[in-house]
């Protein structure tokens, strides 16, 4: 950290030339809302409030308020709706997602396998791809559950089989034994 920066913190929060934390965070809490990057003018607040009104998305809100020199970002206009609503606004009416309040960040909605043995638990002949027979499956989910492709793969032959299939959260240890059943009941000569 730069000498100036502890020098500043220290001035501004100096009491009695002691230097106390505690009081520092209190100031500095204090200070927050007041810095000029967190008060927003009235025109762009009266802005963000005409273009939800509109039934523009925070996001081109957010676009349009940089145009015309009024910039806030569409997580600002999520965040002024949510305040709005709990102090008993209707601004969270205007919104065209259903309603429902924005989080910050990606929510992942990973599917846990049941039974999911980890890959660094396998086995270490499987590595070797010493013997016929030994297979891998995978996954790859569409957007929103809208499908999914399941892919098999035969670890010595590097033999793949691919079927899409609708509908699938995982893949069940009874669809992995049918696609092998129907691969067995072929040579693998024949498969195109």
């Amino acid at each position: 950290m730069s000498c100036s920066t502890i020098s500043r913190e220290v001035r501004r929060n100096n009491i009695r030339s002691h230097y106390l934390p505690e009081v520092a965070c209190s100031k500095a809490y204090k200070r927050k809302p007041l810095a000029a990057k967190y008060s927003i003018p009235s025109f762009t607040i009266a802005f963000v409030e005409f273009g939800l009104e509109q039934k523009w998305s925070p996001e081109q809100i957010a676009g349009v308020s940089k145009i015309i020199g009024q910039p806030v970002s569409h997580e600002w206009v999520y965040d002024y709706v949510q305040k709005d609503k709990l102090t008993g606004g209707k601004l969270y009416k205007h919104l065209r997602q259903g309603h429902r309040y924005y989080r910050k960040g990606s929510q992942s909605k990973s599917v846990i396998i049941p039974n999911r043995v980890d890959i660094e638990q396998r086995p270490a002949y499987l590595d070797a791809k010493i013997r016929f027979g030994d297979w891998e499956a995978d996954t790859v989910l569409g957007k929103h559950g809208t499908g999914a492709i399941v892919s098999l793969v035969e670890r010595k032959s590097k033999f793949y089989l691919i079927r899409k299939r609708t509908d699938l959260r995982t893949v069940t240890d009874k669809q992995i034994a049918r696609i092998e059943q129907t691969l067995n009941a072929r040579p693998l000569g024949n498969q195109r």
